[in-house]
């Protein structure tokens, strides 16, 4: 039996295994290990939440067990495990350790950029986590404080982490690719005790001195941090230390003794992670403590079907919701060994560095960024490095961030000679809403483009702008159905108007996931585009009207626009429409200008590069202007002209402008 669709729920329990189903949901322990298929899994964790999740917990260590499995009470602000205690750092650490696998690996540390290899066992792990954790809490932090992570691809961001969650405290990881600006805002959001960082970062080309860029945005915040812990990297210039600011790693590891776990209730927030906004301000994303435990404990066998011992790799970078679910937390969740990355898909030293990863640490599963696989694939088209290496080990191959096009997704099966499944998910949901689990034997070949079947617990719709569900097969409005399950975010940090507001006002009794796409007859979902102005790079979300009102910064700048352009590699970049000031027309060196203030206001992320000049921008009546329109002009492609516009002749100006621009000449 296939399951059609949540929207034919009762219907299809009803006339697939609905003695089998009703048998499982009556007992105690329904098995979720065992080799029940897809279709038992799915329509169980929809219709009695309670006994599929309750299930999933038990694998996991409670100080106290919960009083409620869900509790519905205050939609859309969902609950699991309320009453419940527990500690996420044990869970990931302690009971490995406690458990007989003290000496098995926990992190690799591959960093081709400074030639060297780390390897950390979780007894090691261990020992580091708990005298950071007591260094911290002689500081002051306690539960419910806030820690901020600013570090690159090194253990000791795993180790901040895992320290901050060993007491309670709520740890925020920022990229390490965000200028101070943007740092300095995330520092007054969320007001965090301690900041732990280190002196520099390594790419190919360069060295990022991280000390005076984290010296400029505790400069610029309104909020002032007690203490700055700096992490030296050996063979690296030291930063210049504050005494009264700065306190050496090296000094707090050696001057406090372990400290113990610190339980915390179920819904307890365990880190912010911040996501771009239609404002331009930054949404930090709350992750409850206990759902999140337990969506990514099951995750690791019944997604990936991964198994305890096992190496896995996200390719991603902590700071983001990728490399936080499955570059850290899931893999010690589980048991398994997590591989650290700190280099490039190419250019570390060559193509190879993924092909490499893959065969000398035995990884079972891989999961990365269409992007990074369009990288290898444009300088090594006929994946000639791969042959060099035996891939044998790799199982599976998962790619999420951003929508696969066919040409890569082929090429990945060739060169790895695996299983490739792509699947779909959010900062805010914090796992995959779609995907293939291969752990339930889900093993399908989902339509060219799609990104799979509604994931255990989540009840998805398309509906029109009204709420109203469309035909199978129309593009519409991609919506969940309350309530979120397990590990979803549970509100925005300091801001649960915004939260209801930006995610629940338009379709009540569901979450607007603001992603627009198409649910085909068998219930496949394929994504098609956002349905706001937050744009996709490289599997970096990243709000235009932000990147806008940089632009609008510069004192030659009138306003300007800023579109998602597709882009071969990326996926999409963002694509401007920029007005100056008279005085300004002609200026050669303005682009240039614009592109560094950029850069240095929101950082290389941002991969702002691109623009045109423009004489001025349509506007609607009501003065908004319109971003699908010329989105479709900077792709090439066709649009509609609104009957509220109020001059319809600026669009022939504006296609001829985009015409004649050339990247090269820029």
């Amino acid at each position: 039996m296939k399951l059609c669709s949540v929207r034919v729920l009762k219907r299809s329990i009803k006339f697939c295994k609905r003695q089998e189903l009703h048998r499982y949901v009556s007992r105690h322990s329904f098995h979720l290990n065992s080799r029940l298929s897809y279709e038992v899994h799915y329509p169980l964790s929809i219709k009695d939440p309670d006994s599929y999740w309750g299930e999933a917990a038990e694998k996991l260590v409670w100080f106290k067990k919960w009083d409620k499995v869900l509790d519905t009470s205050n939609l859309p602000f969902t609950k699991w495990f309320t009453g419940g205690e527990l500690n996420h750092c044990y869970n990931c650490l302690d009971r490995h350790v406690e458990s007989g696998k003290a000496d098995q690996l926990a992190i690799i540390h591959d960093s081709p950029v400074t030639q060297s290899i780390t390897k950390l066992t979780y007894k090691q792990l261990l020992e580091q986590v708990s005298y950071l954790a007591g260094s911290l809490s002689e500081l002051g932090v306690t539960k419910g404080d806030r820690v901020m992570v600013y570090m690159p691809m090194i253990p000791e961001a795993i180790v901040s982490m895992m320290a901050a969650v060993r007491l309670g405290a709520i740890h925020v990881v920022v990229f390490g690719g965000f200028a101070a600006k943007e740092l300095s805002v995330r520092i007054d959001n969320c007001k965090p005790k301690v900041i732990l960082s280190t002196n520099c970062g390594v790419e190919p080309s360069r060295t990022v001195n991280y000390k005076p860029i984290l010296d400029e945005a505790i400069s610029l915040a309104s909020h002032k941090p007690l203490k700055s812990i700096i992490y030296q990297r050996p063979f690296m210039t030291a930063a210049n230390l504050n005494k009264d600011q700065d306190m050496d790693w090296n000094d707090a590891m050696s001057q406090q003794r372990p400290h113990d776990c610190v339980p915390v209730e179920s819904n307890h927030p365990m880190y912010l992670l911040y996501t771009s906004g239609t404002t331009g301000l930054p949404k930090g994303v709350v992750r409850p403590t206990g759902g999140h435990a337990v969506r990514l404990h099951w995750s690791m066998k019944s997604i990936y079907d991964v198994d305890p011992g096992e190496v896995y790799w996200a390719a991603a970078d902590l700071g983001w919701a990728v490399g936080h679910s499955y570059g850290a937390h899931a893999p010690l969740l589980y048991g398994t060994t997590t591989v650290l990355y700190e280099g490039k898909p190419v250019g570390t030293p060559d193509p190879s560095a993924f092909f490499r990863i893959v065969s000398e640490h035995n990884v079972s599963c891989l999961f990365v960024a269409p992007t990074a696989m369009r990288s290898i694939k444009r300088d090594d088209p006929n994946a000639e490095y791969a042959k060099k290496y035996d891939l044998s080990g790799l199982k599976n191959l998962f790619i999420a961030g951003e929508h696969c096009d066919s040409a890569t997704y082929e090429w990945c099966k060739n060169a790895f000679g695996a299983p490739v499944f792509d699947h779909w998910w959010q900062s805010e949901t914090g796992s995959a809403i779609t995907c293939s689990c291969i752990g339930l034997g889900n093993r399908p070949n989902p339509p060219e483009g799609s990104s799979g079947l509604p994931v255990p617990g989540w009840d998805l719709r398309v509906v029109d702008d009204n709420g109203l569900e469309v035909p199978r097969g129309t593009l519409g409005n991609i919506v969940a159905k309350l309530p979120l399950p397990p590990g979803a975010f549970q509100t925005l940090w300091n801001d649960e108007d915004r939260f209801k507001n930006a995610y629940f006002a338009k379709y009540k009794g569901y979450y607007d996931t603001m992603d627009a796409g198409v649910m085909d007859e068998e219930g496949y979902i394929s994504v098609m585009s956002r349905t706001d102005d937050v744009i996709n790079v490289a599997g970096h979300r990243l709000s235009c009207g932000h990147i806008e009102e940089v632009i609008n910064q510069h004192e030659c700048v009138l306003e300007s626009a800023v579109v998602a352009k597709n882009d071969s590699l990326k996926g999409s970049v963002p694509f401007g429409f920029v007005v100056t000031k008279p005085e300004c027309e002609g200026k050669s060196s303005l682009l240039s200008e614009i592109i560094k203030h950029v850069r240095s206001e929101i950082g290389p992320v941002a991969a702002f590069k691109d623009a045109v000049f423009v004489p001025r921008l349509p506007k609607t009546r009501s003065g908004k202007t319109p971003r699908g329109s010329l989105q479709a002009i900077s792709n090439g492609k066709p649009y509609k002209i609104s009957p509220t516009i109020e001059d319809a002749s600026v669009f022939p100006e504006l296609e001829k402008i985009v015409g004649q621009y050339n990247p090269a000449k820029s």
